[in-house]
Formats: structure tokens, C-alpha cells, sequence
């Protein structure tokens, strides 16, 4: 397909506004400290607790996620469309209003939170169960689009022929259905976990941000920007790649996937 040339225009522009800030954050990198910067004892302990947590919540979504897709592209009851909106609204909510929507359900003063405290002693809030649960909030939506879009796209036909060889229900999903969505289920876990490896706002208003505990790369990029802006520009640009490799990573299984 032959492209209008006066497409290109806006095509670069949209190129630039992606790309220029990184070009500028590059610019700021104080090169000679990079090594330094990046492998700081809060450094190191940030990036570990952010892939602990990231992998955690990403097994979580995977676990509670997968199911739900199955439902969603699958099943045909009333309330439907109703149910996949809500399941979609962490994509639009403010991560931080998901964080403060944990707080007042799982918090000390929440109904879950209250009853959790009495009846095993369990608090929550300001732990790494935390961070993990608010990755979990934001990330696990992007895993589930991922899946019903490719359980659409391969359709319900090989399905229905393995259901007509007397195939039962378990066996249709374990040897038809998850088969055919290993590329969606491989692009889909990879955009969770690289959600969750970002995670901010839910995870400083529900978790708080705790030296070992709770400080996540992000949330210690934002405390040193206002103590050594240096630091944080070096672990941005460290949190920059892990996001580059991601999405090499992802992008030839989502192409896969649409196949």
C-alpha cells in the first residue's frame, strides 16, 4: 500500500513527541557516575523488590486474569458488556485512585481490611503484599485485553470440531484452547509484567514507600529527583531500557499473535 506523502508529516510529529524526551533525559545522563548512580545500595534494592514484585503480581494477573478472559470472550450471559467495562477500568482510572480505592478496602479502616485484622491479624497496607496487589490492580487488565482479543481472533471453530469428536470441556481447553493462545498469553504476560515494573501512583497511596519494603525503581526515582537529580535521571534511564528490552521482547509475540 502506497501511503499519502502528507501523512508522513504528522507520522514524524507523533515519532517526536515519543521520542524527543528521551533524546532529552539521554542529554542529562552525568556519563562518568552512571555505574555508580546505577548500582547504589538503594539503587540495587529498588530494582530487586521492583522485579520481585513486578514477577509476582504478573503470576497473579496470569492465575486470575487468564480465567477471566476465557469468561469474557466465551461466555454469553446478561451483564456482559457491563462486566468487561469494569474489568477496563483500571486503564482509565488514575493509578493513584486505585491505590487510595485499596487503602479504604483493605486498609485498617476498610470493610475487608477491618475483618482481615481481627480475624488473622493480617495488615496490608505499607508491606511488599501491597505493592504487589497494586501492580496487580493496574497490570492485570493489559493481560486480559491481550488474551480475549486473541481468543477472538482464533474464533471458537477448532473448539467446537475437538467438542464434536467427544472431546470433554477440560480437555477442549488444555489441548485446543490454550495452545492457540500461547503467542497472546506470551505478549499478554509480558505487557503485565512491564506494567508492574512501572507501577507508581497506586503503589506510593496504598503501599508508601519504605527503604527494602515498598521503594520500588519508580517511587526511588521520584524521592531522589528531589535529593540528586543526577541519580534519578540515571535510574530513569535505567528503567528506559528495561522498557526497550520488554518490548522487544513482546512485540514479535504480539505480531505472532495476530497472525
Amino acid at each position: 500500500m502506497t501511503l499519502p506523502r502528507l501523512l508522513w508529516v504528522p507520522a514524524f510529529l507523533g515519532f517526536a513527541v515519543i521520542v524527543l524526551p528521551v533524546i532529552g533525559l539521554l542529554g542529562r545522563v552525568e556519563w562518568s557516575r552512571l555505574p555508580a548512580l546505577v548500582t547504589s545500595d538503594a539503587a540495587l534494592a529498588a530494582l530487586g523488590l521492583s522485579m520481585q514484585t513486578a514477577a509476582c503480581s504478573t503470576l497473579v494477573c496470569l492465575l486470575l486474569g487468564g480465567p477471566l478472559a476465557l469468561v469474557l470472550a466465551r461466555a454469553d450471559f446478561r451483564g456482559l458488556r457491563v462486566l468487561r467495562s469494569l474489568v477496563l477500568l483500571p486503564l482509565v482510572l488514575p493509578p493513584v485512585v486505585g491505590g487510595l480505592a485499596l487503602l479504604y478496602l483493605l486498609g485498617r479502616n476498610g470493610f475487608l481490611g477491618q475483618w482481615l485484622d481481627i480475624a488473622f491479624g493480617l495488615r496490608l497496607p505499607y508491606t511488599t503484599a501491597a505493592v504487589v496487589l497494586a501492580q496487580t490492580f493496574v497490570a492485570m487488565p493489559f493481560l486480559v485485553v491481550s488474551l480475549e482479543g486473541a481468543l477472538r481472533t482464533a474464533g471458537e471453530r477448532y473448539e467446537a470440531v475437538a467438542a464434536t469428536l467427544g472431546a470433554g470441556r477440560w480437555t477442549v481447553l488444555s489441548r485446543v484452547t490454550v495452545p492457540l493462545l500461547l503467542p497472546g498469553i506470551g505478549s499478554g504476560v509480558v505487557l503485565a509484567f512491564a506494567r508492574a515494573l512501572g507501577e507508581f501512583g497506586a503503589t506510593i497511596a496504598f503501599a508508601g514507600s519504605l527503604q527494602g519494603t515498598t521503594r520500588t525503581l519508580p517511587l526511588e526515582i521520584y524521592l531522589q529527583r528531589e535529593s540528586d537529580v543526577d541519580a534519578a535521571v540515571a535510574l530513569s534511564l535505567l528503567l528506559v531500557v528495561i522498557a526497550i528490552v520488554v518490548i522487544v521482547v513482546a512485540r514479535p509475540r504480539a505480531v505472532e499473535g495476530l497472525r
